[in-house]
């Protein structure tokens, strides 16, 4: 199936070299693009793309408050927001703005278009990087308390997925970790979203953590 997506980066050469990239893919149509926030939002109107791949520093309109306002939109687009560091002041702002990954831009084609895919079919991705900067920032302000009692609306099972999902695995990775299949990975981690009420992945990883079931350096 064929992914839409839009490209947002005020750097020309940055989107004429991404719109290279995913030309070599038959499945994916770049079919807007945009140099800041402000008129991201526009065209998303427009053109409705599934995936928006957003930088963060842009001029007008910058990457994390764009990525709020695509949330307001009707059935909003995925956010994958690209950065040059790992550890960017903006990546916890932008996370919790509603972006669904966060990739580096030293990511390679391969990765790129990968992670394209992936955030269409539901996936997170997250470079390593950014889980650790994720990490860090919950780390200062984590919670002392014991696990909160929404915990108790998971099955022990569902708890090893979460602990997994904390970590960045995908639901390949946790299938190979408990000796399950993929669909039933995929089926742990929407019913763990659903009893959590939280929106995605991104947003499961920030609660394994805030919420004392995973801990800085498990």
């Amino acid at each position: 199936m064929s992914v839409s997506v839009m490209i947002v980066d005020d750097d020309d050469l940055m989107r004429a070299g991404l719109r290279a990239i995913f030309a070599s893919d038959d499945q994916i149509d770049v079919v807007a693009e945009a140099p800041d926030g402000l008129l991201a939002v526009i065209r998303a109107r427009e053109s409705r793309p599934d995936v928006v791949l957003m930088d963060v520093r842009m001029p007008v309109v910058d990457g994390i408050l764009a990525t709020s306002r695509l949330q307001e939109l009707p059935d909003p687009p995925r956010v994958v927001v690209l950065t040059t560091f790992g550890h960017d002041e903006y990546v916890f702002e932008a996370l919790r703005a509603g972006a669904s990954g966060f990739l580096l831009k030293r990511a390679t084609p391969e990765e790129l278009i990968a992670a394209v895919h992936a955030t269409a079919a539901g996936e997170t991705p997250l470079a390593k990087e950014v889980i650790s900067a994720v990490v860090s920032h919950v780390a200062d302000s984590a919670r002392t308390a014991e696990p909160g009692e929404e915990l108790g609306r998971l099955t022990p099972r569902e708890r090893e997925v979460l602990q997994l999902l904390a970590h960045g695995r995908t639901n390949a990775e946790i299938a190979a970790a408990l000796v399950i299949e993929a669909s039933t990975a995929k089926s742990h981690v929407k019913a763990i979203l659903a009893k959590l009420g939280l929106r995605d992945r991104v947003q499961a990883v920030i609660y394994a953590y805030e919420s004392g079931l995973v801990t800085p350096g498990d």
